[in-house]
């Protein structure tokens, strides 16, 4: 019982690790909050995109870890809804800004010539992790 419990700290540990990487990863190297505000002419509010980015993952990453229920009325997902769409969007149209992002990956660990290699190690990697999902968990 207390090697499964090691064994599942290791692992949500290592996903919080992945997952945090990636997005710090995504934001801060590829440049999306700067570039952003370049699009939107509103560079003068930089720290408040990059607070709202820090708020925004702080709070609804503590809200996913708790059984938090908001007692609010169903019309409030209407505007919720509206501002993920935008966020989603404004995410969408950042990466086709860079979309050379595997290339330039490939080439910084030294698979320049394996492209091919790091993309299929990526997708089956989602697709063991997709289906360890929903074989293990789903069922449990």
């Amino acid at each position: 019982m207390i090697l499964n419990n090691i064994i599942l700290i290791i692992i949500g540990l290592s996903g919080g690790l992945v997952v945090g990487s990636g997005y710090v990863a995504f934001l801060a190297v590829l440049g999306i909050i700067p570039r952003l505000t370049q699009l939107t002419k509103t560079y003068q509010y930089i720290h408040v995109y990059e607070g709202a980015i820090i708020l925004g993952t702080v709070i609804t990453g503590w809200i996913s870890l708790r059984d938090t229920t908001l007692f609010q009325s169903e019309l409030w997902l209407i505007p919720i809804g509206l501002l993920c769409g935008v966020f989603i969007g404004m995410l969408a149209a950042a990466l086709t800004e860079v979309l050379n992002v595997f290339p330039i990956l490939a080439k910084r660990i030294g698979l320049g010539e394996k492209i091919v290699i790091l993309l299929m190690a990526i997708v089956f990697g989602k697709i063991a992790g997709s289906l360890f999902h929903w074989v293990y968990f789903v069922n449990h």
